[in-house]
């Protein structure tokens, strides 16, 4: 018995993106301008962090809510409004889900990044802004904590 049928799905995706991979590996050994044997910690430094700031583009700002969105289906509610729900199955599910998971979707944004990265001077602009952009998202992220746990501690103590 299976728990899903959205296995199919899953492996179809899996291999689109080996194919993407070896397809941009091809690509970069024939014409790209970095080795990536060679990569300056630097470099891999805010690599990394393009990576991150793209991940959460993609998974949780606003800014890319309108493409996440395609990707779900509207149930309208009667007296409330509208809903976005995942599909049941098919593509559309596995797409759903893709992006909705940081983890998952962390994967195709280190491939794009490193694939831009070894393709092309002109990349580095890009990934040094989502770097730049990464930090400072990290930095409001922290602060946004501890001004909640302050605001926690603040309602503790007058509950005491």
């Amino acid at each position: 018995m299976r728990l899903t049928d959205q296995y199919f799905w899953n492996v179809v995706f899996t291999l689109l993106f080996i194919s993407f991979v070896v397809s941009g590996m091809v690509i970069v050994e024939s014409v790209g301008i970095h080795d990536f044997h060679e990569i300056p910690f630097f470099d891999l430094v805010i690599i990394t962090l393009a990576t991150f700031r793209l991940t959460r583009l993609v998974v949780y700002d606003r800014i890319a809510a309108f493409f996440r969105e395609q990707f779900y289906d509207v149930k309208v509610i009667k007296g409330v409004g509208m809903t976005l729900e995942k599909p049941e199955r098919g593509p559309r599910r596995t797409l759903a889900d893709l992006v909705s998971c940081p983890w998952c979707i962390s994967v195709w944004a280190a491939a794009s990044v490193l694939f831009f990265y070894a393709l092309t001077e002109y990349a580095w602009y890009p990934i040094l802004f989502l770097a730049v952009s990464g930090v400072a998202s990290f930095f409001q992220v922290i602060s946004n904590l501890v001004g909640w746990r302050a605001e926690q501690f603040k309602h503790d103590v007058e509950n005491l």
